[in-house]
């Protein structure tokens, strides 16, 4: 239906055989579209509501609409009216349907439905006089719907004029139709195409968005459809029918009005009527494009490809060039950029989109280029004010101008004399960057029009954009977290080799709680340890930190892995009920060529035989996740050997989307058993085998161990009595040793710092006698073991203290050295860097 000079036409019905005459005609009544806001004032007043009531748009937008719409005065009786009434006896109750309302307006019920009275559709037919009118009295059809919802639209009113269904001869019969026409109401399923009447409803609408337009059409068709009735039993709907009389001629005046108005001259007063329908088509046109972009752009939170969306999206339905830039903390995926920009702010040409030949554009502005603009040009009044700059053709002076930024590319051939729009990208009131658009020469300018669809485009773009650099930041951030908070692994331990790989995950918030870890303990042991918290992103990661520490902080101080894993469960529930992760922690023996491990809901480590080159999952009590609460761990021993190797990740490895779990893992058995040059060639080869059959999201964490053990001659132990005489004995026993491996050099610091443990611990040590042992890998590890529970620590000794200088002597002399509780007391222990020939 025309907006405001729409027609309402019949099904085809209304023309064939049976249809009450004049019915073939009453399609091309023009409806008056109004809309009343919730405080009575007209939001809406198209240009068949100015036909039908006289006034125009500018004096009812914004006015009561109880004063632009005749609604009381009673008519007198008809033998008292001053002039003859010719129409049918308004109190004949036996004709209803020809009966026009008792009233000069249009009747109680659109006064009822003005006032928020009603809460259901009214509808009804009334004469009326308009001044403005040629005719004195004017005979309206009315129909009125109460709209509900968020928006500010309470009252939908269509309105027309029943005379103008006559028959242009103005036969009898016409006239009579005419007369018994009456509006009202039915479910628009009730007529053929109904699908297609609730389709175009829409087009006898006020501009809105799409969410408005479709809230007050799915109200109208509940409410019920309008309709005009014959009679009872004759009924045909308003179908909204953008086709009238005269095609032909609408047309060229159409034409006219355009060409009148892309000239810059008013409009005649007999094209006003199609410059608003132009206007309309117009308005209507860059709203369809702005939801298309909208829809075309932010499909993703990845910055790069936001970006070169929005370049995309205007190119070439509005505009034949597009360049964006953006400032530099939002392209760095840094924090919001603060304050104004100003003359020093570099720009970073981010994208650019042209219509032009390939190529014609890429060496004089390339992409990926950082520049400032000065004051005096079009692109820093856009960055400081954050208005659209609209500059109708480049003069060859602004492109001269402009050209001067770009020192020694003559950019003057690619812009002078096109049209130019400079919109800002903002949010939150701050610029982040804006786009140049540029039409060729040949294409109509940018006007006013083009200036608020470019600054409505922007905003929306400019949100976009915001959304992705936030994610990017956030990203930034979280992964800056967990690289500070994943370790720096040394690649070699006491009796292994170690090598690790951290995957991140490949989708949005691809940054997780996965890790890794190993911790040297006593007695030439290591601790290997992976775990991964549930979920993704910031929280995960420092989730992941503090458990990563807590691990730290226990294996240090030695606790078998049962006990380590249940301490680890106490805390995480404490930290709060959101904190649950798997765990595997294993404790590697050298010595003793043993593993014992323990499990927290994780996936189960594979170890892989030296002998036969053969791999087995180890078959561990799964237990529960950390945090859980309530579930016992048990610690497992297993058996290995020198050069065995021990394989532990993350689910995200294994996991595959579809997949049963069973298929990652003896993927993941077959490939740590393949043969390898090295620690990280079997790491890599893991990573091709699992990596590469796709459909992986989670982060991966992967630890590969090499178990080469300590042989026993490089071990040497020794028993010591609680007597003081034993310490002599220690000294004497350490340089024998020392010199039997050659480590010559190492002999004085040795015995002076073996003296200082062994006259401690024999001095301190209970019943039990004291264990001495050395041992020899890529240091000098030397561990003193007593039955005492008490740690030794620094003291500040004074001048004439005769004690507390013994531990500082360590501590100055050793290369490190620690101590440790064991189940029995403690271990004291330092290590000394052997000579260079002997490592």
């Amino acid at each position: 239906m025309d907006r405001g000079g729409a027609s309402g036409t019949p099904p085809s019905r209304g023309a064939g055989e049976g249809a009450p005459a004049g019915q073939a005609t009453v399609g091309r009544i023009p409806l008056a579209v109004i809309v009343v806001d919730r405080e009575g004032l007209v939001s809406h007043w198209s240009t068949g509501a100015r036909r039908l009531f006289g006034a125009a748009k500018e004096q009812a937008v914004g006015r009561p609409a109880v004063d632009l719409l005749p609604v009381s005065g009673v008519l007198p009786e008809p033998d008292e009216a001053d002039l003859p009434y010719d129409g049918p006896d308004p109190y004949d109750e036996a004709d209803p349907y020809g009966a026009y309302t008792a009233y000069d307006g249009l009747g109680p019920g659109l006064e009822s439905s003005l006032d928020g009275r009603l809460s259901y559709p009214a509808a009804g037919r009334a004469r009326l006089t308009v001044p403005e009118r040629d005719r004195d009295r004017v005979d309206v059809l009315w129909w009125a719907y109460p709209l509900v919802g968020p928006g500010r639209e309470r009252l939908l009113v269509l309105a027309a004029d029943a005379d103008g269904a006559r028959h242009d001869d103005d036969n009898e019969a016409g006239e009579a139709a005419v007369e018994r026409i009456a509006p009202g109401f039915a479910l628009h399923t009730d007529f053929p195409g109904a699908e297609e009447l609730a389709r175009r409803l829409p087009e006898i609408l006020p501009s809105m968005s799409v969410g408005e337009s479709a809230r007050i059409v799915a109200q109208v068709l509940e409410l019920g459809y309008p309709v005009l009735e014959f009679s009872q039993n004759d009924r045909v709907p308003v179908t909204p029918d953008w086709g009238v009389p005269r095609r032909a001629e609408r047309r060229a005046r159409r034409e006219r009005a355009a060409r009148t108005l892309a000239e810059g001259l008013p409009l005649p007063e007999d094209l006003r009527d199609e410059g608003e329908d132009l206007e309309y088509a117009a308005v209507r046109e860059r709203l369809e494009f702005l939801n298309e972009v909208s829809s075309r752009i932010g499909t993703s939170l990845d910055l790069s490809r936001t970006i070169i969306e929005v370049s995309r999206a205007v190119v070439p339905r509005f505009t034949d060039v597009a360049g964006t830039y953006l400032r530099e903390q939002v392209v760095a995926g840094e924090g919001f950029p603060d304050g104004v920009p100003d003359t020093t702010t570099m720009w970073h040409r981010v994208a650019l989109e042209h219509t032009d030949e390939p190529g014609r554009w890429d060496d004089v502005v390339p992409v990926g280029e950082a520049m400032p603009f000065p004051a005096h040009t079009p692109f820093f009044q856009c960055m400081t004010t954050g208005e659209p700059v609209l500059v109708p053709r480049i003069s060859e002076q602004m492109g001269h101008a402009i050209a001067a930024q770009f020192e020694k590319r003559d950019i003057r051939p690619l812009i002078t004399g096109r049209s130019m729009l400079v919109v800002p990208l903002k949010a939150r009131n701050v610029v982040l960057g804006f786009m140049i658009l540029l039409r060729h020469p040949e294409r109509p300018v940018f006007n006013d029009m083009d200036r608020v669809t470019g600054a409505e485009l922007a905003a929306r773009a400019g949100l976009v954009l915001d959304n992705a650099r936030m994610y990017t930041y956030q990203e930034n951030v979280a992964e800056t977290l967990q690289d500070s908070m994943l370790p720096q692994i040394a690649a070699r331990m006491p009796g292994c080799d170690i090598a690790t790989r951290y995957l991140p995950g490949t989708l949005l918030g691809r940054v997780g709680g996965d890790w890794f870890d190993s911790v040297k303990l006593p007695g030439a042991r290591t601790a290997l340890v992976v775990g991964d918290v549930m979920g993704h992103g910031l929280n995960s990661a420092a989730m992941m930190g503090q458990l990563r520490t807590a691990v730290q902080t226990m294996a240090g101080l030695d606790l078998p892995p049962a006990q380590l894993l249940r301490n680890l469960d106490d805390l995480a529930q404490r930290l709060g009920e959101h904190y649950l992760a798997t765990c595997l922690y294993a404790v590697y023996d050298p010595i003793a060529s043993e593993l014992h491990l323990a499990n927290a809901g994780h996936i189960p480590p594979v170890l892989v035989r030296a002998e036969d080159g053969s791999s087995e999952l180890l078959d561990l009590p799964t237990g529960a996740p950390i945090g859980v609460g309530g579930v016992p761990f048990e610690t497992v021993r297993v058996r290995v050997e020198p050069g065995d190797r021990l394989v532990m990740c993350t689910d995200g490895l294994v996991e595959m989307r579809g997949e049963d779990i069973g298929v990652g893992l003896a993927t993941l058995c077959e490939s740590a058993a393949h043969p390898a040059a090295s620690m990280d060639d079997a790491c890599d080869t893991i990573i091709r085998a699992l990596n590469t059959r796709g459909g992986r999201k989670d982060d991966v964490a992967l630890l590969m161990a090499r178990l080469n053990g300590i042989e026993p001659e490089d071990v040497a132990e020794w028993r010591l009595a609680r007597d003081q005489a034993e310490v002599a004995r220690a000294r004497a026993a350490v340089r024998e040793q020392l010199h039997v491996w050659g480590l010559n050099t190492l002999e004085d610091t040795a015995e002076m710092l073996v003296s200082e443990l062994v006259t401690n611990a024999v001095r301190h040590a209970d019943t039990r006698r004291v264990g001495l042992r050395l041992v020899r890998g890529d240091t000098l590890l030397c561990e003193v073991e007593d039955d005492d529970p008490m740690l030794p620590t620094l003291l500040s000794a004074g001048p004439a203290d005769e004690s507390g200088r013994g531990m500082r002597v360590v501590s100055t002399l050793a290369r490190e050295w620690g101590t440790s509780r064991t189940s029995t007391g403690k271990t004291v222990w330092f290590e000394l860097t052997l000579p260079r020939r002997s490592r």
